[in-house]
């Protein structure tokens, strides 16, 4: 019997595989423990409607832009997201609101011998719990993200009412391939029989590999393109009528057009009706309405100190590309890594003139700080090592001075030790 919510997560941690902690180990090849648990469940994942939204960058964002334009129009919305940064509950939230603690508690002693018998992994149960508390919370509409991947995500059990995939960039290919079709080929596993597909991202080289799959299950494939006419500073909703996203960081800008795209094929095929106000305040409202963190998130009202998760070289392209855009003095670098990552495949895009704070994030697969450093070393970028993330945050706010931008990023798990 678990004791209280503290408890139960740290019973969740300890004993159940979780791919963020563990890597490789903890991922399965196959979906025949999230359906037999689900079916101890009785199958809460028939009883929601849903949106599934797939890709290598921008699905979380996405998942909140478009949660937070369907609760303007009024819906009650749950959102399922993952990885978490501080709280568990982040990952199952309704209209912004986390899962209750009391509900973690009492799900985990209700399955305690599911779990025995089947041996789920972190991941799995994570996916159990957020469709069983949809399925009793009863929200018009639930968005769900996969976790990695789409034909072997245990998320992907689900028949939604739209499958949406963001991108398809470099991640994870000891696990989806070292192609980008391969990875292409993994994503659109989550396009199912009769149910439309949008592509937020015209890849000319992957076109093939989401047609085949679209007409082979008779799926409606649309691209966000084809939905909507934008540019840098805007998005042509309707003739005449344009949502300004001009002051929005400009890697955000291809998931506002996703959400965009996504909301406007669902209103007009009647599965969902929304208007352009409600488009318009989602996207101003989404921190507010959907406890959206971690992505280019301030953290000083008195000085340009960022915290942003991306990790990968698209995500880590986009976001140094966007701080060359910005005014400031020198650049500090406060970084870390996974040990499974391919950080060679990365470095190059962090600048060379940054200083950097190597560190340690707080988990067992944290890449080891003097490594780190090492490695960038090697490529011509220096900076000192340190202990925790914490000493390395803390060093770089004692050393840059006040016109300076200090940056944290590298892995969701460095950038939770700084919120």
């Amino acid at each position: 019997m678990m004791k209280n919510y503290n408890d139960t997560v740290q019973y969740m941690f300890s004993l159940l595989p979780m791919y963020q902690r563990q890597g490789r180990s903890a991922f399965k090849k196959t979906l025949d423990n999230i359906y037999a648990l689900l079916a101890d469940l009785d199958n809460p994942h028939e009883k929601m409607r849903c949106i599934h939204v797939a890709g290598t960058n921008g699905k979380g964002s996405t998942s909140h832009f478009l949660a937070s334009i369907l609760q303007e129009q009024g819906l009650r919305v749950g959102l399922y997201t993952s990885p978490h940064y501080q709280d568990f509950r982040e990952r199952i939230k309704i209209n912004g609101e986390f899962i209750g603690r009391q509900e973690v508690v009492n799900f985990i002693e209700k399955i305690e011998e599911s779990i025995k018998a089947i041996r789920p992994s972190f991941f799995e149960i994570t996916v159990a719990l957020a469709f069983d508390y949809f399925a009793k919370q009863k929200p018009d509409i639930v968005i769900v993200e996969t976790g990695l991947g789409g034909r072997l995500d245990s998320t992907n059990v689900v028949h939604p009412i739209l499958s949406i995939i963001t991108n398809i960039g470099w991640d994870h290919q000891n696990m989806l391939g070292n192609t980008l079709p391969l990875i292409a080929g993994e994503k659109a596993g989550i396009i199912k029989n009769q149910v439309p597909v949008l592509i937020g991202e015209y890849q000319q080289e992957l076109m093939s590999v989401f047609s085949s799959k679209a007409a082979s299950v008779n799926s409606d494939l649309r691209y966000a393109q084809e939905l909507i006419k934008s540019d840098d500073s805007s998005i042509e909703f309707e003739k005449s009528i344009k949502l300004d996203i001009s002051d929005q960081i400009s890697y955000q800008k291809k998931n506002i057009k996703t959400a965009v795209a996504a909301a406007k094929l669902l209103s007009a095929s009647d599965l969902l009706k929304i208007d352009y106000k409600s488009i318009e305040a989602g996207i101003r409202n989404v921190v507010k309405n959907t406890y959206f963190i971690g992505r280019w998130m301030s953290l000083s009202d008195r000085r340009m100190i960022f915290a942003d998760s991306a990790h990968n070289q698209d995500g880590l392209k986009a976001l140094f590309d966007h701080i060359a855009t910005l005014d400031f003095g020198k650049l500090h670098v406060v970084c870390g890594f996974v040990n499974d990552k391919k950080i060679d495949d990365v470095i190059t895009f962090f600048p060379p003139s940054a200083k950097y704070y190597f560190a340690k994030a707080n988990i067992p697969r944290g890449l080891d700080c003097i490594t780190l450093k090492n490695r960038f070393s090697e490529y011509g970028r220096s900076g000192k090592s340190y202990i925790s993330v914490r000493k390395a945050f803390a060093a770089s706010r004692a050393t840059a001075k006040s016109n300076d931008l200090i940056l944290v990023c590298g892995s969701i798990f460095v950038v939770a030790e700084v919120l």
